[in-house]
């Protein structure tokens, strides 16, 4: 039988390696002072280190036996060194460690030594069930840590207060999209609040939410980790019931579409803009290519006819850039149309493709709704070419509806566009302006949005170009 001296001088891991011949349950959470007793007491000893024989209470799990396999720890070396360090910490301290230390410990100790399986299970049922039920089941968090994110980004430090909203509360209030595809509730206008609700990207798709809408819904309290109260479901979209919004579950590719028929009015003054409006008409619901070659003035050309449509009344517009030079992007910025996304040359095909997709879905949504949504993109030669027939596809005047206009940049044409801009480079060069290719460029159906004679006025000014 070893003495209690003896165990006293033996290290904590030697300890435990004897309290797991003896069979004793628990013993990883017990002090080293009430570990020697234990040993000493299930040996039979008197208890002389304590004065009255009484052994110290061993901690036992419940519905688990002695004989139980435990996991072997890895690294046995390392944690003979740190055993070690701990007893000699705990001999130099009489006091109970806090609270959190033996939390801190516990952690650095495998699961099945420090809470029994049946443990678990009894305190999982005293959990909510809103905690324990499959992610599945719950209301869809996309984004993960981009929800986080995006919840610092909608709300800027000095923020107004607002009364955060209750358990189960009707809110109302302005849609704010991020650039994950979530977004924001802000029930105090367009200022970010602490009563702000966060949407998900699944009720964003589901219910074709653009922003600017007006939705409305009950909330619940934020879980866990979330920092924001999370919308339920979305009850009204701009006064009207949610089911009632869109395009009556039709799909948008599935939309009626018809040649555009009413044309942009620019009343520009710069030649090449003019000569656009009315040799290469442009329609609401047209699709636009401006095609050239290098240094021929396609993005200048984009760029001055972002500034005419941003004149226009009832036009949704945004500008995305993809694959375009760095200092593109920050003339870009102060542009008359918001940039919706800016990616340069450097961004993989697929990060563009899908910027260009998240900004085309959004001006579909405003289409759907009996809007009209004008997309701009500089370039198209960066995404993958699929991509960029499925975004000029997107574009349609749809019959008794809104429409989708989308005026892209490319080298070339990708065919099946209804209106292509062509630029001659040496004509840019040289300043000679307009700088149009009249025979390269041209527009279906001219005289649906320039009438007879102007067709006919443009047919005679190709003539001439020949």
């Amino acid at each position: 039988m070893l003495e209690r001296s003896a165990l006293a001088d033996s290290p904590l891991a030697d300890l435990h390696a004897i309290a797991t011949e003896l069979g004793i349950d628990g013993f990883r959470r017990l002090r080293k002072p009430d570990l020697i007793d234990a040993i000493v007491a299930l040996q039979g000893g008197n208890g002389n280190g304590n004065g009255n024989g009484a052994a110290a209470p061993v901690e036992a799990d419940d519905e688990e036996s002695s004989d139980r396999p435990r996991r072997r720890r890895g690294g046995r070396g390392r944690s003979r060194d740190r055993d070690r360090d701990e007893s000699r910490d705990e001999a130099a301290s009489d006091e109970r460690p806090s609270r959190s230390d033996r939390e801190s410990r516990s952690d650095r100790e495998p699961r099945s030594d420090r809470e029994p399986r049946s443990d678990r299970e009894s305190r999982a049922d005293r959990e909510p069930r809103a905690e324990r039920e499959p992610r599945a089941e719950r209301e869809p968090r996309e984004g993960g840590r981009d929800r986080d994110r995006g919840s610092r980004a909608g709300k800027p430090d000095g923020a107004p207060k607002g009364k955060a909203p209750q358990e189960g509360e009707l809110i109302e209030g302005v849609v704010e999209l991020l650039g994950n595809g979530s977004g924001f509730v802000r029930v105090n206008g367009p200022e970010a609040s602490d009563g702000d609700v966060y949407i998900s990207a699944a009720q964003v798709r589901r219910c074709e939410l653009v922003a600017g809408d007006r939705v409305g819904g009950p909330v619940r309290a934020p879980r866990r980790s979330e920092r924001y109260p999370s919308l339920v479901r979305i009850d009204t979209i701009n006064g009207k019931p949610a089911d009632e919004s869109g395009s009556d579950g039709t799909k948008f590719d599935e939309l009626p579409a018809a040649f555009a028929t009413e044309r942009f009015a620019f009343d520009a003054s710069e030649a090449t803009v003019k000569a656009i409006e009315w040799l290469t008409p442009i329609g609401r619901g047209s699709r636009v290519v401006i095609v050239g070659g290098p240094r021929a003035g396609k993005t200048e050309t984009l760029r001055r006819l972002a500034d005419h449509l941003a004149k226009l009344d009832g036009l949704e517009s945004s500008v995305v850039l993809v694959g375009v030079r760095p200092e593109e992007i920050s003339e870009w910025n102060g542009a008359a149309v918001e940039v919706a996304a800016g990616l340069s040359f450097a961004a993989s095909a697929d990060a563009q493709s899908q910027a260009l997709e998240r900004a085309i879905d959004n001006g579909k949504r405003v289409a759907a709704r009996g809007g009209n949504a004008v997309v701009l993109v500089d370039t198209l030669d960066g995404v993958h070419p699929a991509a960029a027939r499925k975004a000029l596809a997107a574009a349609r005047n749809i019959a008794d509806g809104g429409s989708l206009t989308v005026i892209a940049t490319a080298s070339e044409p990708f065919g099946g566009e209804t209106t292509v801009v062509a630029l001659d480079a040496e004509l840019a060069a040289t300043g000679r302006y307009p700088a149009l290719d009249l025979l390269a460029s041209g527009t279906l159906r001219p005289e649906l949005l320039i009438g007879e004679a102007g067709a006919k006025a443009v047919a005679a000014a190709r003539e001439t170009a020949r």
